[in-house]
């Protein structure tokens, strides 16, 4: 027997929740592009992101045990590390080396909601409705439509090989997103384990082969910022509140938030660059935005076990 259907305030919760996490990955996406500007790479944004997490979030897990990843145990705690830490950070950064902003735009995203649907249709018997699976469809034309027309050119030879590094980091969000669904573990302590053990990892080669002369050779309130919404927004904020949305409403309907991100980063750019989106982007936010309300399917009114509840 499934897990009950949540209500319609439990809904509107972990939609807002979705939303939320979209935003600061949009934000995300946005300081992201301004570090680069500034002389950072994939293992700055991959400390700023972990190590600052790992940090927020040891004194939690401390507090409920360690030894035992909080009650999570190491065999999936290391599973949910490997799935969602370092590596998926730095495939998804490397892609950008080989191949267009606009493929990464349209290719990450896209294969973290189909391959999130299909894992949680296999893993967990979840498969998307008819209206769904429309919705989604017209999500991934929206992010075409805001890739441009870069999503036809290419960055040279080795093209290929960002896209071919783009379609393996999306999959492993995806297997992080439906195997906290399986297991049942909550938000807090998926993003603990992840966090904690991602910074263990990540700190050691960092320090060897990296080091921190790129981050510190940044203005320090630049730092600071990119401490905040690397760290602490995004590593933290977007994962509990993508993780409780992922919770409520299961893991194939939570799977659209990620395609959200780039007509989130575009909005959020507009204050922090003033580049306004052009015309074809305005389409693609307006058609991410319909397919997320058809994919999501919510009622506008309740149904009559709501009423008689």
């Amino acid at each position: 027997m499934g897990a009950p259907a949540p209500n319609r305030a439990a809904v509107r919760k972990a939609i807002a929740l979705g939303l939320f996490a979209a935003l600061i990955w949009g934000g995300y996406l946005a300081y992201s592009r301004y570090g680069v500007t500034q002389g950072l790479e994939p293992p700055d944004f991959a400390l700023l992101r972990y190590g600052v997490a790992g940090v927020v979030m040891l004194p939690w897990l401390l507090r409920r045990g360690f030894f035992t990843l909080a009650g999570v145990g190491w065999p999936r705690g290391l599973a949910l590390t490997f799935f969602a830490g370092p590596l998926f950070m730095l495939l998804l950064s490397a892609g950008y080396l080989f191949a267009p902003l606009a493929h990464g735009t349209v290719i990450p995203p896209s294969m973290m909601t189909i391959s999130t649907i299909l894992l949680a249709g296999f893993l967990l018997g979840d498969w998307p409705t008819k209206s769904r699976m429309i919705g989604i469809g017209v999500i991934v034309t929206g992010l075409a439509f805001v890739a441009g027309g870069g999503l036809l050119t290419g960055k040279g030879e080795l093209t290929w090989l960002g896209d071919l590094l783009f379609a393996t980091a999306a999959p492993l969000w995806a297997v992080f997103t439906v195997l906290q669904r399986r297991w049942g573990h909550t938000p807090m302590q998926a993003t603990a384990v992840m966090s904690v053990l991602s910074m263990l990892f990540l700190l050691p080669p960092f320090v060897l082969f990296a080091g921190f002369d790129r981050l510190l050779a940044i203005p320090l309130h630049d730092l600071i910022l990119q401490i905040v919404i690397q760290g602490v927004f995004s590593g933290v904020l977007a994962v509990v509140a993508f993780a409780v949305a992922v919770s409520i409403l299961g893991a194939s309907r939570a799977a659209v938030f990620p395609a959200l991100v780039p007509s989130a980063g575009i909005l959020v750019g507009i204050p922090l660059t003033g580049e306004w989106p052009a015309p074809l982007q305005w389409i693609g936010i307006v058609l991410v935005t319909v397919g997320l309300i058809a994919a999501m399917g919510v009622r506008l009114r309740p149904s009559a076990a709501v009423r008689r509840g």
